[in-house]
């Protein structure tokens, strides 16, 4: 057989392998189910979608805050569950937030599959229970998306009032990530174009990124705080997986944008000292 002709049906299967294994390898199963906290430290919310009912874990604020509360809607990594994220929302709820957990279609006990658009639809879905909630100001309400979860955060931005937009470890799109294993762009099912999400969006933004990522280079959140007018940028001293949580840096950018309750305490946790930021506004 020609070289060429070889050449070509290696890539031909090595293409259609990637068609059909991809969802596997950007929603990977997390490796178990962890104990779900105490029944008083968080509520099940239970959103409808299209293949079931899907989880939510929504997280009072802890300090004595008069009136609604600001939100924090938080959207995880792809080997993540939302029960594991529990403990670590324990110093913005003592601020006097709020905070909506969002799981996905597929993982953990969830009915349906993890996808672009049911992960977007589940996350939509959250944002509108949380508007018509009592307890919840929504005027004050912020997304939060970490790795994979930045997808969905950056598209809620797009499609829903914000009032502003945290965005850890995140990417500019999952096209242009595959372009390192040689995948074209047409073969990508769950594309999570963030950079053409934030290009409509014109409210307060937060860009965290670990300048030792190996897994999303440190330009990808360049480039999407590039997109925003205003924009902060926050380059940590991390990797991908490994960044202690960035609670002071989220405080100072929700400061600076009027948007902590006046009853909120402000204070850090201890493993808020391990970081070493460099910062920079555009």
């Amino acid at each position: 057989m020609p070289v060429a002709v070889t050449l070509v049906v290696l890539a031909a299967a090595y293409w259609a392998a990637v068609f059909f294994v991809q969802r596997s390898v950007l929603f990977p199963a997390p490796a178990a189910v962890p104990t779900m906290p105490k029944p008083d430290a968080t509520e099940k919310i239970r959103l409808q979608q299209p293949a079931g009912l899907v989880s939510a874990l929504f997280l009072a604020p802890t300090s004595g805050v008069t009136g609604r509360a600001p939100l924090l809607i938080f959207t995880h990594g792809n080997a993540e569950l939302a029960e594991a994220w529990v403990a670590d929302f324990a110093t913005p709820r003592a601020w006097g937030w709020a905070a909506l957990l969002v799981e996905y279609p597929g993982y953990g006990r969830e009915a349906g599959r993890a996808s672009e658009r049911s992960i977007n639809a589940v996350v939509t879905a959250a944002y509108e229970w949380a508007r018509r909630d009592g307890r919840i100001d929504p005027s004050r309400i912020v997304a939060y998306g970490r790795s994979l979860g930045s997808g969905p955060a950056a598209r809620l931005a797009a499609d829903r009032p914000l009032a502003g937009l945290i965005l850890e470890s995140s990417f500019t799109s999952v096209p242009r990530l595959a372009a390192r294993f040689l995948v074209p762009s047409f073969l990508i099912r769950d594309r999570f174009d963030n950079l053409r999400a934030l290009r409509t969006y014109r409210g307060p933004l937060l860009v965290l990124h670990g300048g030792l990522d190996q897994v999303v280079p440190v330009r990808e959140g360049r480039a999407l705080a590039a997109a925003v007018p205003g924009a902060q940028f926050v380059q940590m001293a991390c990797g991908h997986n490994d960044c202690p949580r960035p609670w002071p840096m989220v405080k100072a950018f929700l400061d600076r944008h009027r948007l902590m309750p006046p009853s909120g305490i402000g204070s850090g946790s201890p493993s808020d000292k391990r970081m070493h930021p460099t910062a920079d506004a555009r």
